[in-house]
């Protein structure tokens, strides 16, 4: 039964901003999770885990560390989660940082080279900020369109970089850009009928040609990385399509930090194939309720804590809904 049931299911993996202090903690308890922590703290040569479980809240949010943070609750959960039952999702995705855990789980990257990815990734994104300070806005109630063509608008005017940098779900677009860029398109798009324009507490303009720098540097760590062929499809973020083979993951990896997360985009194509239940690993719920926004019937399930994985393996042992 547990074979018909993965057919059915795909696993999402959280990206920045589903930090928090003292996530993992139940999961740290469990002997395979806590080798996923001690693994983090050995190959980056820091504890690692004593920044997740005990902060400061300032130390985790510094992109270098809660890239690495996420990506290791993310993995603990998930070899909690095989450990128990040896279930082969039908597919895979990760929201940004995310699609390095997707990586891990389809077979692509070892942990360790996740690890050391991110944490480069983070330290050069931290870096392309300071060169090239901007932010990012979440605009609620208009839709991705929309909100590209007034960000074309607004580039032309003003000359500076603003576009789309994740579409999350219909009605919520995140747009990056520099900070006159995005203070006249926070106007813009309230004259345009945005029921609400909110500013983000990042300083850095993920997903947008301001990360150019860091792309252009990350490419080097990419190219260097031990990549392999996945043996669970795994969806980009930038076409929202299967990355197939080597090349073109480790392209996905670089385009990725200048491009938009198609996320929309990727939870449609999941759907389309069959999938009936979304089940996001890692910490927070963020994928949970854009899952829910982007298709109310589909069958969500949310493993940050041990008490969540029971419930899904209730869900598989009952049969997935196979009839």
């Amino acid at each position: 039964m547990v074979a018909a049931v993965e057919k059915r299911v795909a696993f999402l993996f959280p990206g920045q901003g589903s930090q928090t202090v003292n996530m993992g903690r139940d999961l740290y308890e469990v002997p395979v999770a806590r080798e996923v922590f001690d693994t983090a703290d050995r190959a980056l040569g820091f504890s690692l885990s004593r920044i997740i479980l005990d902060g400061p809240a300032a130390t985790l949010d510094d992109t270098e560390n809660a890239q690495p943070a996420i990506l290791t609750v993310s993995i603990a959960a998930l070899l909690a989660l095989q450990e128990q039952v040896g279930i082969r999702p039908a597919v895979v995705a990760g929201h940004s940082l995310g699609e390095y855990s997707a990586l891990v789980c389809c077979g692509s990257l070892e942990l360790v080279d996740a690890l050391l990815l991110v944490r480069e990734r983070g330290r050069l994104m931290k870096v392309a900020g300071a060169s090239n300070p901007g932010g990012m806005v979440a605009i609620l109630g208009l839709e991705s369109d929309r909100v590209n063509a007034l960000c074309s608008q607004v580039q032309r005017k003003t000359g500076q970089v603003v576009q789309v940098a994740n579409d999350n779900c219909p009605g919520q677009v995140v747009v990056s850009g520099s900070r006159d860029a995005l203070l006249r398109l926070m106007a813009t798009a309230s004259d345009a009928g945005a029921k609400k324009v909110v500013p983000l507490q990042v300083t850095i303009a993920a997903h947008s040609a301001l990360m150019q720098q860091a792309s252009a540097a990350f490419s080097c760590a990419v190219d260097g990385a031990d990549i392999r062929p996945p043996r669970i499809p795994v969806i980009g973020n930038v076409q929202a399509q299967p990355l197939v083979g080597v090349t073109a993951i480790r392209e996905e990896l670089v385009a990725q930090l200048t491009q938009s997360v198609k996320w929309t985009q990727t939870v449609q194509w999941i759907l389309a194939q069959g999938v009936v239940a979304l089940v996001e690993i890692g910490p927070g719920d963020v994928l949970t309720g854009l899952a829910k926004r982007i298709d109310r019937q589909v069958r969500r399930f949310n493993l940050q804590h041990l008490p969540d994985i029971s419930e899904f393996l209730n869900w598989v042992q009952a049969g997935g809904g196979v009839e």
